[in-house]
């Protein structure tokens, strides 16, 4: 019995039978690492807003509270590692369709 062989490494098909490329991914990776510190300090700094709300802290002028940098900057972490990772976890989920995305 002859098997025919697969997809050469190089051809678009072998690209789309393994998915999203690594330099894809490191892409991504970064892009969302930068949104969801952001993000995650943005949420965080409003947190801390309410925090200080319900424990009737002292007020600073001008800023949320006088915390904030120390919320911002635990929310930018969690940001910066939750978004990244949520993102790559859905894109390496196989395609609902069966075909999977070839990226065009």
């Amino acid at each position: 019995m002859i098997e025919s062989p697969g997809p050469e490494a190089g051809s678009a098909e072998a690209g789309a039978a393994r998915g999203v490329s690594t330099t894809r991914r490191v892409a991504i990776g970064c892009f969302t690492a930068w949104l969801g510190l952001c993000s995650g300090a943005m949420v965080a700094a409003l947190l801390s807003k309410f925090f200080a709300f319900l424990m009737r802290a002292k007020e600073c002028d001008g800023i949320p509270s006088c915390d904030w940098y120390i919320w911002a900057g635990i929310g930018g972490i969690i940001g910066a590692v939750t978004l990244p990772a949520l993102v790559l976890w859905t894109l390496g989920k196989p395609a609902k369709s069966g075909k999977p995305d070839s990226g065009r």
